[in-house]
């Protein structure tokens, strides 16, 4: 089939790596034109358009899809089979999505209805969900609301961030695209090819919302589960103020009673301890904070200008102080 492909981050990469080594033709690659990522300000490309280059594909960046006549000229010109949207970053209007001659489709990584929109691996980490995976939807105007063509359940496991569930669901999404133009390409007419609507699935509708920078600031005063879900589902840029700096918090381990016996740790129901403190400085592990709940113990950090640390080299960077709070 003739492709077109819709992507911008590098979620998105392994899934144009995939039709380009396939038996498809990937006519042109659309994505977000070039943007200022780094404090120096310098234009960069995305993650897709450097992979399309690199592999002579010819690349569309348009500022403007929307009533861009020039642009919907291009598409309807290049008489494509089917477009394929991966995290492209903008809604696609009815006028577009209507071009190719098998549809548009796109691959979401959640399974629908469960968080349609922009963040749904950060959302499904966030609310501590024991499954998630990978729909192949046909598009349509409304967010994520197309009828499912096929899906993979994913289970999400105690080791996983953000970072490693998107890596497992981009490839998952890199499979499924060629596994649905498989069975879309057997078709004559895109009104024959069978989906399921999201309406008979039987699960919750929940909205995956774009994250804004207030939610990567954790606070200890929450419960221990509540961080640790922060910290993986916003790996690795859920953070803390410490002594006026930056200070990523990377991996860490809540701790139940028996950790609370071995380090002779006070918490609420033997000794009162207000949350939000220093409690303990472990030797070759890192230092314990108190919470709302149960204590954890930081595992791994990156203080603004630092590399990461782990184990004894947090202790030897941080110098940290018993009893001093987060800001």
């Amino acid at each position: 089939m003739r492709i077109i492909f819709w992507g911008t981050p590098q979620y998105s990469v392994n899934s144009l790596r995939g039709l380009i080594n396939s038996k498809h033709e990937v006519l042109a690659v659309i994505t977000q034109p070039d943007r200022k990522r780094s404090r120096g300000g310098k234009l960069t490309q995305s993650p897709v358009k450097e992979f399309a280059i690199k592999n002579n594909i010819p690349v569309l960046d348009p500022e403007k899809i929307k009533e861009n006549k020039s642009f919907i000229e291009k598409l309807v010109s290049l008489n494509s089979d089917a477009f394929i949207v991966i995290a492209y970053g903008k809604i696609l209007p009815k006028q577009i999505l209507e071009i190719p001659k098998h549809g548009s489709w796109n691959a979401h990584a959640s399974l629908l209805p469960k968080w349609r929109g922009a963040a749904p691996v950060q959302w499904a980490l966030l609310s501590g969900d024991k499954f998630t995976g990978v729909g192949i939807m046909r598009m349509e105007e409304g967010l994520d609301t197309g009828d499912i063509l096929i899906e993979e359940k994913v289970e999400i496991q105690a080791s996983d961030n953000s970072e490693l569930l998107h890596e497992k669901l981009s490839q998952i999404s890199s499979k499924l695209i060629i596994n649905s133009l498989d069975i879309i390409s057997k078709n004559k007419s895109i009104t024959t090819i069978r989906t399921i609507p999201q309406s008979v699935l039987n699960r919750p509708i929940k909205y995956a919302r774009l994250l804004n920078k207030t939610d990567f600031k954790l606070d200890f005063n929450n419960s221990g589960i509540e961080l640790e879900r922060k910290v993986k589902g916003l790996y690795p840029n859920a953070y803390v103020t410490y002594l006026n700096k930056k200070l990523k918090i990377l991996e860490i381990k809540i701790l139940n009673d028996e950790y609370i016996d071995k380090y002779k740790l006070p918490i609420a129901t033997k000794q009162e301890i207000k949350p939000n403190k220093i409690i303990k400085i472990v030797k070759d592990e890192g230092f314990i904070v108190s919470t709302k709940t149960n204590p954890i113990l930081i595992k791994k950090v990156k203080l603004e200008g630092k590399g990461i640390s782990t184990n004894n080299k947090i202790i030897q960077q941080l110098n940290p102080i018993l009893g001093i709070e987060f800001q």
